[in-house]
């Protein structure tokens, strides 16, 4: 069960994140946070500690969820075109449900510094090598052929991109687009032959 205290913070994670999705992390300042969510300075650091602690927690939760879900499927998903779709399906859900948290991250994670940095890069290389391990099983199952690791980078990016427009409740479902880009991915821009 979760504290009044873990309440409070979630609420303020959530928002600061819209905050820096709107105005930026520079941008925003510590009474902007403060005035957002009705807590004085003092309060407010009782709670974040700083601020580029409040966006070291937006940049690595999301991360987090996404590892445990690729983890969970490296485990649980041999097939490795079905681990490809968990993946894609879950991280597009993952960006439609929390696309300020993915503007945060993908916007400013760059501002950390130190250990702070360094865990969110590590939390990312270890997501994408999720996706790397999956296409690199098809390629040795004979499914797909060898994608040099800087494709690993552009497949990711295209899925990764959805931030700036995607959203959990438009005509298509994340689910669906996630189907469409690996569709387009696997299958390829070829025509059928007539």
């Amino acid at each position: 069960m979760s504290t009044k205290y873990d309440l409070n913070r979630a609420e303020i994670l959530r928002v600061s994140a819209e905050l820096f999705a709107r105005s930026g992390y520079h941008g925003t300042g510590i009474a902007d946070l403060g005035t957002a969510v009705g807590l004085g300075r003092g309060a407010l650091y009782h709670y974040i500690g700083s601020k580029e602690e409040v966006l070291f927690a937006i940049s690595s939760r999301q991360l987090a969820q996404m590892n445990d879900v690729a983890d969970e499927l490296a485990l649980t998903e041999p097939d490795p075109e079905r681990r490809l779709r968990g993946l894609a399906r879950a991280l597009l859900r993952n960006i439609a449900e929390y696309r300020a948290e993915w503007t945060v991250f993908f916007r400013e994670y760059h501002a950390l510094t130190g250990d702070r940095r360094a865990r969110v890069v590590a939390a990312r290389e270890r997501y994408e090598s999720h996706w790397r391990h999956a296409f690199d099983e098809g390629v040795r199952d004979g499914v797909f052929t060898l994608l040099p690791p800087l494709m690993i980078k552009g497949v990711l990016g295209m899925f990764n991109y959805s931030y700036l427009w995607l959203t959990a409740d438009g005509a298509r479902t994340p689910e669906e687009i996630a189907d469409g880009f690996l569709d387009a991915l696997i299958t390829g821009l070829a025509a059928p032959n007539p």
